[in-house]
């Protein structure tokens, strides 16, 4: 056991120190006495930079394991090893943190430093033995915002609809940290499904032109940090509209 251990930490470091600093190079390493369960799917991402970064995984639905070890560190000082918040699934502030219908585990990392590159990981224990996730990542390349919320569209002048939002409610430094945002607007053509994605703009909201009179429009919103940090969040919930026809 010894010797397996001593070869998975050497292989890791390995991998670490070929990979630097890039977001979420997943590294997996498996420590047990008998078949491993699968490892924690882990996702983190920043929903608020630079302040509130959260990691996520489902409790496997059979076999859960007896309890989970979360830790995370900076990568050049490990020494510094910080346990972060657990949220477990069903309790309210994992429900406000998803969407999902999946039972998901929280874990909350505060205060984390500006281009610095992290490790976690996440060790879901069982009676046999455990199973672990470790992930490098930097703050700076897991940003995503929640969604635009309240999303309205509505007739403006002849053939034009005009599309407004507001920002996630969770992004907590608008002023220091501006979003922009993207509109996605969809339709069909005889049957055919059509695509068109606008922006980025950077007020909430766009008047759009030309529509066809009697069609009707489905609209979502994503948001994005301004300078392009991370990646857009997912798209707001639809809203259809039916472009009014013109009076004869």
């Amino acid at each position: 056991m010894a010797a397996m251990f001593g070869s998975v930490c050497g292989t890791l470091t390995l991998l670490m120190c070929v990979l630097g600093g890039q977001a979420l190079d997943l590294l997996r390493a498996t420590a047990t006495s008998g078949n491993p369960p699968s490892t924690p799917m882990v996702h983190c991402w920043c929903a608020s930079y630079p302040n509130l970064t959260l990691c996520s995984w489902p409790e496997p639905a059979l076999s859960p394991p007896t309890h989970y070890i979360t830790t995370y560190s900076e990568r050049h000082n490990q020494l510094a090893t910080r346990q972060c918040h657990l949220t477990p699934p069903n309790s309210s502030s994992s429900a406000l943190n998803s969407s999902s219908s999946e039972q998901l585990w929280h874990c909350h990392l505060p205060n984390l430093k500006l281009l610095t590159d992290y490790i976690i990981n996440v060790t879901a224990v069982y009676s046999g033995g455990s199973s672990s996730h470790l992930a490098s990542f930097m703050l700076e390349d897991i940003v995503k915002p929640d969604p635009p919320v309240d999303v309205r569209v509505s007739p403006h002048n002849i053939r034009n609809l005009l599309v407004e939002w507001s920002p996630p409610p969770t992004w907590a430094n608008l002023d220091i940290f501006p979003l922009k945002y993207q509109i996605m607007y969809q339709w069909e053509n005889r049957g055919t499904p059509k695509f068109v994605n606008l922006g980025p703009f950077e007020s909430t909201k766009a008047e759009l032109k030309g529509l066809t009179p009697g069609k009707v429009y489905q609209f979502q919103v994503c948001a994005k940090e301004l300078l392009g940090l991370g990646e857009c969040s997912n798209w707001s919930s639809p809203v259809n509209i039916t472009i009014p026809r013109t009076k004869p």
